[in-house]
């Protein structure tokens, strides 16, 4: 499926009419279909949707796929130049599931030296979707928790506080901005301030702040 992927890419710049797109689509058979079913007069807009450009839907890297093992199992490396973060990300997720959960990590970097172009990140792939992290947030998080707890003994509230409190079943709940109280997963993270700023909220359960504990990676 990575390799018609890259197949898919190829149609696409070919600049055919919706037509021809929609023959290439055709094409690629029904294992593909099913993980990007057709929609559009071109039938290749659920592909599309993993680029943000889509008149220049470029993957922007090399696949190099190995020969199965003795399991079954191959490894794909993704690398270039100027890498599709997103879109890479995207297609492993939709079409590398016995991968999941997994991820990459990435550097850039800038032929002058200015303050800001030089860094990387990672990003998480999991069924539920993406997660990023770049250099300068995890550098910011770190300077304020050293700010926080210079001496780096335990500081209630370093690493932030979510609103917890009770559904009708006596189950735990985790407020968060946009759909109100549910898993923690999906919590919002409040700093101290924004924690003493935030407006009440009426729940079943009179809701209480928790402090996060630190990170496994801390």
């Amino acid at each position: 499926m990575l390799r018609a992927a890259e197949q898919a890419v190829d149609i696409l710049d070919s600049n055919g009419d919706d037509a021809d797109l929609a023959l290439g689509y055709d094409s690629l058979g029904t294992r593909f279909h099913s993980l990007f079913p057709p929609k559009g007069a071109s039938r290749f807009e659920n592909f599309l949707a993993l680029f943000d450009d889509w008149i220049f839907p470029y993957l922007d890297c090399r696949i190099d796929i190995t020969e199965p093992d003795d399991a079954g199992n191959c490894r794909a490396t993704f690398w270039g130049d100027q890498f599709g973060i997103e879109p890479v990300a995207g297609l492993i997720r939709i079409v590398c599931k016995s991968a999941l959960p997994c991820g990459f990590a990435w550097i850039s970097d800038c032929d002058r030296m200015r303050p800001g172009e030089f860094g990387g990140g990672c990003v998480l792939i999991t069924e539920a979707g993406l997660t990023f992290h770049s250099t300068q947030n995890i550098l910011d998080r770190a300077a304020r928790s050293a700010a926080a707890d210079p001496d780096t003994h335990g500081h209630e509230g370093r690493f932030g506080f979510v609103l917890a409190s009770r559904d009708q079943n006596g189950h735990a709940v985790f407020w968060n901005n946009d759909d109100g109280f549910g898993a923690l997963a999906s919590a919002t993270v409040f700093s101290e301030a924004e924690a003493r700023a935030h407006d009440p909220v009426i729940a079943s359960d009179e809701p209480e702040w928790l402090a996060l504990p630190a990170p496994l990676a801390a």
